[in-house]
């Protein structure tokens, strides 16, 4: 066994006040889009200087150019698509578009994310991973009311088409891992408390991830948090205990799971040790987006070594609870503050590996 705990970021860093100035700017048709295009990959290449410069063994993009935010940058641009759609509620009373409805069959990607990948890679000196939205999350953007000549099945078979494209795309780059974000896993329970949304949305992953070989799926994972936007959530208050028996059902090799903004993580943690099948590792959440207050280093140790209880050190990793700032227009976080989280997981994680792999007790 390794002497080692593997830590990886969720995907998002905040924009600078710049980008979104730009991007704001470009809704009003201030400015083209190349323009914006153009400013992003600067952006992005910064991002990943300062990520490197931090010591990040595994890094992101920063998603500077996902200019539609995580939940659906692939269709960004297309005119196929209503302004009205899945609306999600966040704590404060402030809601977000998730899936704008289909209009004009049939559904495609605009834009795919082995594109921000392949830029990614070409700048970075160490591995990259890509986040990718859920197909879950995209088959909400069938309107109930379905649409002439293109029925639901249709629809399935041409949601699965792209999602394994790009998928396999970002692998075919070089991807170190391939994240299916899925943020709507919580949230379903809090639409449908009996489960029937998070089962077919297991399925439908299921189906997507069928495509793939073993080796493959070791490198395919899938993020669940509360949601973060604006220091606030759309499913906190959903108890781990209805979500987590059903999410490692999915056929993935890895799990990237909110546990910093947990009430009572010890709970989760015990769960996820019954639940977690011998071909998958999970990366736990050690720092919250949500919070203002860096965590330290010691509280970040402490965390990981309530996880090792319960879980096997070969299966254990360390995340950051969800990403930081993943709209574009949301600036309640500076970077400054996000880049003492990533440092606290970061020497967290090595100080629980001193501990852990020396068999020094902690008691």
């Amino acid at each position: 066994m390794k002497s080692s705990i593997p830590t990886e970021p969720i995907g998002s860093i905040p924009r600078s006040k710049t980008l979104i100035a730009a991007y704001k700017k470009y809704q009003k048709g201030e400015l083209d889009f190349l323009t914006l295009n153009e400013l992003a990959e600067k952006e992005t290449l910064q991002v990943v200087r300062e990520l490197e410069a931090l010591g990040c063994p595994v890094i992101s993009d920063g998603e500077q150019r996902k200019f539609d935010g995580f939940a659906h940058y692939c269709l960004h641009n297309s005119k196929s698509y209503s302004k009205e759609g899945l609306e999600v509620s966040f704590s404060d009373g402030h809601k977000r578009v998730f899936a704008p409805h289909l209009k004009v069959p049939p559904f495609k990607y605009e834009q795919t994310a082995d594109v921000f990948l392949k830029f990614a890679l070409q700048h970075a000196h160490v591995p990259v991973k890509q986040a990718v939205i859920s197909p879950s999350m995209l088959s909400l953007v069938y309107p109930a009311k379905g649409i002439e000549s293109y029925n639901h099945e249709q629809f399935i078979n041409d949601l699965i088409e792209q999602h394994v494209a790009e998928v396999r795309r970002c692998l075919d780059l070089g991807a170190h891992k391939v994240q299916i974000d899925f943020t709507e896993a919580r949230l379903s329970i809090k639409y449908d408390p009996s489960g029937d949304m998070l089962n077919s949305f297991v399925e439908l992953i299921n189906k997507c991830l069928a495509h793939f070989n073993d080796e493959e799926i070791q490198k395919i994972g899938i993020h669940t948090c509360p949601g973060a936007d604006v220091d606030c959530t759309h499913s906190a208050e959903v108890d781990y205990k209805h979500l987590l028996p059903t999410l490692f059902k999915i056929n993935a090799g890895n799990f990237y799971v909110a546990m910093r903004s947990e009430q009572n993580p010890r709970k989760a943690l015990r769960l996820i040790g019954h639940v977690i099948r011998p071909f998958q590792r999970v990366f736990i959440g050690v720092t919250d987006p949500n919070n203002k207050t860096p965590e330290t280093p010691e509280e970040v140790c402490e965390l990981i070594l309530q996880a090792a209880e319960f879980i096997p050190l070969e299966q254990l990793g360390t995340t950051d609870d969800c990403g930081f700032s993943p709209f574009l227009d949301d600036a309640s976080t500076n970077r400054e503050l996000v880049y003492q989280k990533i440092s606290a997981r970061l020497e967290g994680t090595r100080l629980a590996e001193k501990i852990l792999f020396s068999g020094s007790s902690h008691r």
